[in-house]
């Protein structure tokens, strides 16, 4: 428990967000009573150096145009064993199962709210590296993407 409140710091004190190129769109299709499907862009992001040889923190956004909410649900990578969804409220850090990225509206992931762990690390990645994440999502279509994040340093802060 104690190192996972070391690793939420080391999160909190270095961003991390994902780089999706030209931006990358799923369509989540729904019954809800708007019938308009999610429509998910992954963009704008990066992953500082690991601190710690075994964990690293991840931020991104995306934005959903379409009229039905979806739900994040896992992300996989070759770079770790584990990777889990957190949310931070004040200075707790809280493991959550799902990220909601509203309809109409933007799930961002930073520094001090909901990010990304990548736990039991297959090595420390260096500045420059490319890093491949698959964010899986419930009931879209498809229920997977995949997007390649560039390693920054951890003085790396991103713009907007």
């Amino acid at each position: 428990m104690r190192r996972r409140a070391l690793a939420g710091a080391v999160a909190g004190g270095a961003a991390v967000a994902l780089a999706a190129g030209a931006g990358l769109v799923l369509t989540s299709w729904s019954s809800s009573a708007s019938g308009a499907p999610a429509k998910l862009a992954v963009s704008g992001g990066y992953i500082p150096q690991p601190l710690l040889t075994d964990m690293a923190a991840a931020y991104f956004t995306v934005t959903n145009s379409g009229g039905t909410a979806a739900q994040l649900t896992s992300v996989t990578t070759p770079l770790a064993a584990h990777v889990t969804l957190h949310t931070t409220t004040g200075t707790t850090m809280r493991q959550v199962a799902s990220l909601t990225v509203p309809a109409g509206g933007k799930l961002a992931l930073g520094t001090g709210a909901d990010h990304l762990m990548l736990e039991d690390l297959t090595r420390k990645p260096p500045v420059g590296d490319k890093v491949t994440l698959t964010l899986h999502f419930a009931h879209a279509t498809p229920a997977t993407v995949n997007v390649t994040v560039p390693v920054r340093p951890t003085t790396y802060t991103p713009e907007g």
